[in-house]
């Protein structure tokens, strides 16, 4: 189930980076007519600011990535053109096996989806999501994944893993840049104890989920405080966290009184 060291190099970039809908809003506020930005732009930003995007802008530099090594790889995603849309990349290796690569959920590593494939298991998996089991089912034209967490909740995903027409992708990826949902939003890998946890800042809220089970953090009392706390975690420019978290308390967006 494991992707080939060729796919995993190209995927270790990527170490480190959240998915996150702050710039979406930063840049919304100081962008031209297009939102979506290229890769050139999102490597300046990240290199002034520390700051990374939306499952949009990982996917398209995941792919970008994937071509400067000479790997097949191609767009898919769920629900495009609506406000609920997700992408995400598949890779190929020399056997022609698909691994689907989402940043955007934070995966820990790319997953095996060919049931054709030698090595392909239905079974429940750890090491591939943070602080849950995978189990991988196939279903027309895609994909279910089952998320089994700690408690016994288990959540479902699905994906269609056809390929995409990278113009229409970059159409989706447009829609999503211009629609921000109310609710700031960041997600990201961290180390715990023995294993890579999930961090996510929503709403005003923030918590890790664990194989242990869920920790909530304390509220933070300004704008300030969830800058400092983001910036702990993600590195971010505090100046940007403080300017783009504004921005959804400017635009009414904001719950409650941080």
């Amino acid at each position: 189930m494991h992707a080939p060291d060729s796919i995993l190099s190209v995927w270790r970039k990527f170490d480190g980076f959240p998915m996150e809908t702050l710039t979406k809003a930063w840049y919304y506020d100081k962008g031209g007519l297009k939102k979506q930005r290229d890769v050139s732009l999102m490597k300046e930003h990240r290199a002034k600011y520390g700051i990374t995007g939306n499952c949009f802008d990982l996917a398209i530099w995941l792919l970008h990535e994937f071509k400067q090594a000479g790997i097949h790889a191609y767009p898919v995603g769920h629900q495009l053109l609506t406000p609920s849309s997700h992408a995400a990349a598949v890779a190929v290796d020399e056997q022609g096996c698909r691994y689907l690569c989402d940043l955007g959920d934070q995966w820990l590593q790319p997953i095996l989806i060919d049931q054709e494939a030698e090595n392909f298991t239905s079974e429940k998996l750890s090491g591939f999501f943070p602080a849950a089991e995978v189990q991988l089912s196939a279903i027309e034209n895609g994909l279910e994944i089952s998320y089994h967490r700690p408690n016994g909740k288990v959540s479902r995903q699905v994906y269609d893993t056809s390929p995409i027409a990278m113009n229409m992708f970059l159409e989706a990826a447009e829609y999503s840049q211009n629609w921000i949902k109310p609710k700031p939003l960041l997600e990201q890998r961290v180390p715990f104890k023995n294993e890579t946890a999930h961090w996510e800042f929503y709403n005003w809220h923030s918590f890790l989920s664990t194989t242990k089970g869920l920790y909530k953090d304390e509220p933070a009392g300004s704008i300030e405080e969830w800058a400092s706390r983001i910036h702990e975690k993600t590195g971010y420019n505090q100046q940007f966290l403080i300017e783009s978290l504004r921005i959804y308390q400017k635009l009414g967006m904001m719950q409650g009184n941080p």
